[in-house]
């Protein structure tokens, strides 16, 4: 079994650290948050982790290293992973995808039932001590789509479809179109979106940000919706342009929002989101889970032993597509 080194760029202090090392005894495992912590076993590092460091420390790092074999990301996003030394280099690129869809399939759900029920102006009615009896939206034979048919794609339709929802799905690639699946009523290919966003009760974002993807949801996107509709973004802020959703909301051409991502995180002091009370604000943690920590160094866990007996890797990146 060949001698491994693995670089994991994060704050020894991180309990998961700990997982790790004892999960991985025999492994030589360097942590440290700074390029001077890896000077000297940079040489012969075979995997880099980036846990939680910065793209600089990222980028930097992996110039350090001549000999890698695999680099892995704790996230599911790669926006902000892709360098172009890492993007042109052999070395396999896996993330995160998969490990936390299940939580935000749950987020899904939820804000989908919140603007379905009204549960703001419930909330409302009972702060103010009010008694005001108002009709609500049943969701059973309302359509969902979902622009981004991966892994969250999939944990969203197999949480709606029970409730008696159906489902279209958009895929990036006409190739792919025909393994949606069976939760999938129908699929589009990018250049039917207006006339699947003309369909929907609820517009589940849940793409990738590529230079394919930035900005797709846009005017002429919101205008094909329904008043009624309702846009969750759980994939990347950009994917939405931000400028023609918080008008579209402004002037009630949309129903809502339920939104866990941004242009700018943290979102800024008195950015109009804040103010909008048809929008519901999640600060990116919709899938932080007490133990979605610890689901993540698990699963590099596994990952590592499938590396480490040659098996293939679960989640390679394509990164030419950027996923």
């Amino acid at each position: 079994m060949r001698n491994e080194t693995i670089l994991v760029l994060a704050d020894p202090s991180e309990p998961q650290i700990d997982l790790l090392k004892r999960s991985l005894t025999g492994v030589n495992i360097v942590v440290g948050n700074s390029p001077e912590t890896f000077e000297r076993a940079a040489t012969n590092a075979s995997v880099l982790l980036n846990w939680a460091g910065s793209l600089g420390l990222f980028r930097e790092v992996f110039g350090m290293c001549r000999n890698l074999r695999w680099v892995h990301l704790r996230s599911a996003g790669l926006d902000k992973a892709l360098f172009p030394e890492l993007s042109g280099s052999s070395v396999p690129l896996t993330n995160g995808s998969g490990v936390f869809s299940a939580a935000l399939g749950e987020f899904v759900l939820g804000a989908i039932l919140y603007f379905a029920k009204d549960f703001r102006r419930m909330v409302r009615n009972q702060m103010a001590g009010v008694w005001e009896a108002f009709d609500v939206t049943p969701v059973s034979g309302q359509t969902v789509g979902i622009i981004g048919y991966g892994d969250i794609g999939r944990a969203t339709a197999a949480r709606v479809r029970p409730m008696g929802m159906m489902v279209l799905a958009l895929k990036r690639h006409s190739s792919q179109l025909a393994t949606a699946g069976p939760l999938v009523e129908e699929t589009y290919g990018p250049e039917q979106r207006v006339e699947m966003l003309s369909r929907c009760d609820y517009v589940v974002v849940a793409t990738p940000l590529t230079s394919e993807t930035r900005g797709m949801i846009g005017e002429s996107e919101f205008a094909a919706m329904k008043p009624t509709a309702v846009v969750i973004n759980v994939g990347r802020g950009p994917v939405i342009d931000e400028k023609a959703l918080i008008s579209a909301l402004s002037s009630r051409r949309i129903k809502g929002a339920a939104l866990d991502v941004f242009d700018e995180e943290p979102l800024p002091q008195g950015h109009p989101f804040y103010k909008l009370e048809n929008v519901l604000l999640s600060p990116h943690c919709a899938d932080h889970t007490p133990d979605w920590l610890e689901n993540a160094m698990r699963f590099f866990i596994e990952q590592f032993e499938r590396y480490r007996t040659d098996e293939p890797l679960l989640n390679v990146v394509d990164k030419r597509l950027g996923y």
